[in-house]
């Protein structure tokens, strides 16, 4: 009786090469999908990049409205950055973390605006001004096979495509 017992538990402390076998397949799908989320494709990094730019050319339209000043959005293929007009010269806005100036993920990027020449002279300036109505375009930001395009329909609204 004892050896049936003892042989029982010899069986019952080990996996079987099943058990590790299915417990390796599921470890390297998790694997698989962590690697995957954790490494951004161009298209998505530039579509963040657009989604921020969207959302701060929003904010800059705004601010122009409240400080009763213009305020400037000037990009370039690395970058971009906000100003604000006093009195007679534009300056830099610094007052608030979220117009610091940033860097583009992935650069450089090719710019082009629309209505206007596909080709753009950078650094590429929008202006808002104190009016709360503004002429629609189309900023186009892309890199290598990505493409991102930004529409403003002049009243204040921000898509991205």
């Amino acid at each position: 009786m004892q050896l049936v017992t003892a042989m029982s538990a010899r069986r019952q402390r080990g996996f079987t090469l099943l058990e590790l076998l299915v417990v390796m397949v599921v470890m390297g799908i998790m694997l698989g999908m962590v690697s995957m989320n954790a490494i951004p494709d161009r298209r998505q990094t530039l579509l963040k990049d657009g989604q921020r730019v969207a959302l701060l050319l929003q904010l800059a339209r705004e601010e122009a409205i409240v400080r009763n000043r213009p305020v400037a959005f000037e990009l370039d293929s690395q970058g971009f950055r906000f100003y604000v007009k006093s009195d007679k010269e534009w300056q830099l806005l610094t007052d608030s973390d979220l117009f610091r100036e940033r860097q583009f993920k992935n650069s450089p990027l090719i710019i082009s605006m629309q209505p206007g020449n596909a080709d753009v002279a950078l650094p590429l300036k929008i202006i808002f001004g104190r009016e709360p109505v503004d002429k629609p375009f189309t900023l186009v930001l892309s890199y290598e096979d990505a493409r991102v395009a930004i529409q403003a329909d002049g009243l204040g609204h921000f898509v991205v495509e």
